[in-house]
This record gives structure tokens, C-alpha cells and sequence, in this order.
């Protein structure tokens, strides 16, 4: 296999990057507003959402992902091993997430038997199409640098999908609605799905598989499960990865809470107005009439933004220090701007924005470097023992995902809970606004400072990266 076939035009990167912008339609959603979605549209208790966000999400992460990434590890198609996949679940996909965030009038027994049922299939259909997919990124090329490059492009489409969730649903589920947020969020949900499906279609299309491991490679299930235990880089990859989503789903879906319950409405619209207007004065006027919805939208766009200037800068300097010791790095710096939200009175607006705008962009530096650190684990189990596995150990990272997701989800809900949350009060109690400041900062950063700390055992550096490319290129070419 020569250097250049390993090398990948701008077209097949972003084909490949529209199918992880699709998939965020539906992640981001769910990390952003599925406790508020159960508590506050479908009226269920927070004890309620929280067990079933958590039983749920540790089923789907520690039973659907292994099984998936053994199956699509042994697909053998026309298309490859994991393109298919991606064409067999678009459709189911989007359909699920939509019933997922609907809210028939059924009884409450029955809210909660269709919550469980819809959120079970919409994981398991997440997880057969996107476990597959960052899978894709394993066998798309060979080259290194390729693959900082493509984990750029792709998380530049996961950053255009959660800025439009963060900052533009809120608003436009109220006004399709018509103040209704239920209403509002099946319409939105509903062409959410159909733009999805048709990147995931555009990905399939525009994409192939140019690393295809030999016959004499092939190994049972039980040698790829004895081969990950024993691989140490991929252990601390599902840990920390594990440990990154508990903060982010925690975070994320908190300050929608932060923002209706802590943040000073008055100082808020003050802040923002002078935004707003110039924002309407160039035609853009996504967030409503309500302060809150709009603060809470321009909050989340400037990490956003800013997110993505750090994105811009990971490849750059994970080709020149390694991944590891910039994602290290880096995540630890992101995680002091959250620790500082516990400092802030309701009144320091300017101090919340400043803050999420600092975190987001040394958090942005990260963010395409684990998916690319997966990528280079399922290199170093094929360096050690000669087998590539390349889905099973990806199941790491949904794994991480699914179940980071579900505690970080299910920990909100009953934080919330435990601190005497009520949707139906005006105005929360002095009790329950200190459990809504301790959940956009102190409770999220103990998870990034465990994995920060867990990193220094992570092996694999610059030096074995290049050793590693290395020896696998002349292994693959003889």
C-alpha cells in the first residue's frame, strides 16, 4: 500500500465529517436537554428521569457497544466492514430520535414504559451507527497526520451540531410552538431527522476503506476481549473517556437549569441587548423574546466559537508535542474555568461569559485528539499482537460515551432531586440554587482532574506514535 493512497482529498474529509455532524444532532440533544426534556416538557418526577437515564444508558453502553463492535468487526461487504452500517441505520436513526422526544398523552405508568422503550432503541440505534462510523476513522488511512487532520474536520462538524442545539434550540423549539415546548420540540426533531439522514447517506457515499486486515489476521472474540484487557493504552482511554462525557453531559445539561433558576434576569438583559441588537440589525433573530433562552443561547455560542479556534490549533500542536501530552495539558487548563462558576454571584453575567469562553477554547484543543487516540490504541494492539480489531476497541470510546452520558445525565437528575428541585415552583429554594451552582463547577471538574491525573500512565507518546506508524507501514507493505 503506497504513502499516497493513505492520503485523503477534502471531499472524503468532509463526507466523513458530516456523518459525526448528523449523529450530533441527536447527541448534543441528548446531553444538553434530555433531563430537562423528562422533568420540564414530559412532566416526569427527577427521580424518574434519572433512573431511567442511567439503567438505560449503562444497558446500551456496556451491552449494546461490545456486541456492536464484535459484529461489525467480522462484517465483511462489498462496502467494507463499517460503511454499511451507517447506510443500514440512517433512516431507523432518525425516526427513533424523533418518537425518543415526543410526548404522547399517555398516562403517567406510561410516559415513564415509553420513555424507557424509546430511549433503549435510540441507543441501540446510535450505537450500531456510530460505533461503526468513528470505527471508519481507524481504517479510512493509515497516516497519522491524516488522521489528526480528519479528527479536525470532524470535529468541526460536531461543533457546527451543538452550536445549533446549544444556542439556537431553545428559542426555536419555543417559537414552533408557539410558546408550547412540547410541540415545539417534535417539530424540531422532526427535520432534524431528515437532515441527519441525509449526511449520514452523503458519508457512506463519500468515503472508503483502504486498511483491510489479512485473512491470517482474523481472531476470535475471545482473543479480542483477552487482547483489550491486557492493553493498557485502551483501559485509561475507556476510563478518561468514561470520565469526560460524566462532565460533559453534567455541565451541559445544567446550565440550562443555572441560567432559569440562578442567573439575574435584569443584569442578564442588560448584558445581552446591545448583542441582540445588532444581531437583529444584520437579520438574525433566532432567540426570542425571552432574555433567559437568549442568554443561555449567546452563553453557550461564545464556547462555541471559541471552541472551534481551539479545535483549529489541535492538529498543529499534536503533530508537534504528541496527543497525549497536549490533550493532558489542555484539559486541565479547561477545567479551572469551570471550577471558577462556583465564584460567581448571579450578577456577574460578563464573568459567566468570559469564563465558558476561555473553557471552551482550551477544551476545543482536545476535543478531536481523543477520538484520534482510539485510533492509535487499535494500532498498537495490531503493532503487539498482530490482530486488528478495530470496532471492539473503538467500543471503548461508545462505552466511555454511553455510560459517561448516562451517570453524568442520571447524577444531574438526582443531584437536582437531592437538593429539593421542584419544575413546578416559580422560584427554587435558597438549597436547591446551591446544588444548581455546585453542578456547573465544582461536580464537573472532579472528573476531568481524575482523567488529567490518569493520562500520566497513558504509554502512548509522540516518540512510540512514530515508531508505532512506522513499523505497522513496512509490516502492511511487505
Amino acid at each position: 500500500m503506497s504513502a499516497n493512497t493513505q492520503i485523503l482529498s477534502v471531499k472524503e474529509k468532509v463526507g466523513y465529517a458530516l456523518g459525526d455532524l448528523a449523529a450530533n444532532l441527536v447527541f448534543q440533544t441528548l446531553v444538553t436537554y434530555l433531563a430537562f426534556f423528562y422533568t420540564d416538557i414530559y412532566g416526569l418526577e427527577a427521580n424518574h428521569a434519572s433512573a431511567i437515564i442511567l439503567t438505560v444508558g449503562l444497558v446500551a453502553a456496556f451491552g449494546f457497544n461490545p456486541i456492536i463492535g464484535a459484529i461489525a468487526d467480522r462484517t465483511n461487504s462489498k462496502w467494507g466492514k463499517f460503511r454499511p452500517w451507517i447506510l443500514w441505520t440512517a433512516v431507523p436513526l432518525g425516526v427513533v430520535a424523533l418518537l425518543a422526544f415526543s410526548t404522547p398523552d399517555f398516562s403517567y405508568k406510561g410516559k415513564v414504559i415509553y420513555a424507557v422503550v424509546t430511549y433503549t432503541l435510540l441507543l441501540l440505534l446510535y450505537a450500531a451507527n456510530n460505533l461503526p462510523y468513528s470505527a471508519l476513522s481507524g481504517v479510512i488511512t493509515g497516516d497519522m497526520g491524516e488522521r489528526n487532520s480528519i479528527s479536525a474536520y470532524r470535529f468541526v462538524a460536531v461543533m457546527f451540531a451543538q452550536f445549533f442545539v446549544q444556542v439556537f434550540m431553545l428559542p426555536i423549539i419555543e417559537s414552533a410552538g408557539g410558546g408550547d415546548k412540547a410541540v415545539g420540540i417534535e417539530i424540531v426533531m422532526t427535520w432534524l431527522a431528515i437532515i441527519g439522514t441525509i449526511m449520514l447517506l452523503i458519508t457512506f457515499v463519500s468515503t472508503r476503506e483502504r486498511i483491510v486486515p489479512k485473512p491470517e489476521q482474523k481472531s476470535s472474540i475471545k482473543e479480542d476481549l483477552s487482547d483489550l484487557f491486557k492493553n493498557k493504552p485502551w483501559v485509561i482511554t475507556l476510563t478518561v473517556t468514561t470520565l469526560v462525557f460524566i462532565t460533559l453531559a453534567m455541565k451541559g445539561g445544567s446550565y440550562v437549569y443555572y441560567f432559569k433558576n440562578y442567573v439575574d434576569a435584569d443584569r442578564l438583559t442588560r448584558f445581552i441587548s446591545p448583542l441582540l441588537d445588532f444581531l437583529s440589525s444584520i437579520g438574525i433573530n433566532f432567540f426570542g423574546e425571552d432574555p433567559v433562552s437568549a442568554g443561555f443561547g449567546l452563553f453557550n455560542a461564545g464556547g462555541i466559537i471559541f471552541m472551534m479556534f481551539g479545535i483549529g490549533l489541535s492538529k498543529k500542536l499534536a503533530d508537534k508535542y504528541g496527543k497525549r501530552d497536549v490533550f493532558m495539558t489542555f484539559l486541565f487548563i479547561s477545567t479551572l474555568f469551570i471550577i471558577f462558576f462556583y465564584f460567581f454571584s448571579s450578577t456577574s453575567v460578563e464573568l459567566m461569559f468570559a469564563s465558558q469562553i476561555l473553557h471552551g477554547f482550551f477544551y476545543g484543543i482536545t476535543i478531536p485528539l481523543l477520538w484520534a487516540m482510539i485510533a492509535d490504541v487499535a494500532d498498537y494492539s495490531e503493532w503487539k499482537t498482530n490482530h486488528r480489531a478495530t470496532a471492539i476497541i473503538f467500543s471503548a470510546m461508545m462505552v466511555g460515551l454511553k455510560g459517561g452520558l448516562s451517570i453524568g445525565s442520571a447524577l444531574l437528575a438526582s443531584i437536582l432531586a437531592s437538593y429539593g428541585y421542584d419544575a413546578n415552583l416559580t422560584e427554587q429554594t435558597a438549597v436547591t440554587i446551591t446544588g444548581t451552582k455546585l453542578l456547573v463547577s465544582i461536580y464537573p471538574a472532579i472528573p476531568f482532574l481524575i482523567a488529567v491525573g490518569l493520562l500520566f500512565f497513558y504509554e502512548i507518546n509522540k516518540k512510540m506514535e512514530v515508531q508505532i506508524e512506522a513499523e505497522l507501514k513496512e509490516r502492511r507493505q511487505n
